[in-house]
């Protein structure tokens, strides 16, 4: 079993993998938020400019700059399947060569738009 990176503990093909390749809507913004993460760790651009929403959308994405090596959700509000809008916690841990390594901090934002979610910004601490 190859693990999904976003910690859930299930394996990628159970996890997130339906997200990444579009076959399935992430249900939940923390689902859409562990997708996400798992896509940087994946360096997978195309999923993140298709779930960020398009008015804070970052004209270009640097994804090979840092090796995301773990995650934590730490809470969520609203976010739920019949919700429109959610936060999701969380740190990310990371490393930025050989001997660098730290972890960040974020409480993201998520809006459901045509019954998609998408991550607006977030707030680093």
């Amino acid at each position: 079993m190859v693990a999904c990176p976003c910690g859930s503990g299930r394996s990628f093909a159970d996890c997130c993998r339906p997200f990444v390749r579009g076959e399935l809507e992430p249900p939940t913004a923390e689902a859409l938020m562990r997708s996400r993460y798992t896509a940087y760790a994946r360096r997978d651009e195309d999923y993140l400019f298709r779930t960020w929403h398009e008015s804070s959308r970052p004209m270009t994405l640097d994804v090979d700059a840092v090796d995301w090596r773990g995650l934590n959700v730490i809470g969520t509000t609203g976010g739920g399947p019949d919700d429109v809008e959610g936060t999701v916690t969380f740190v990310a841990h990371h490393s930025t060569g050989a001997i660098s390594t730290g972890s960040m901090r974020e409480t993201s934002r998520f809006v459901k738009q045509d019954g998609r979610w998408l991550y607006v910004d977030g707030d680093v601490d």
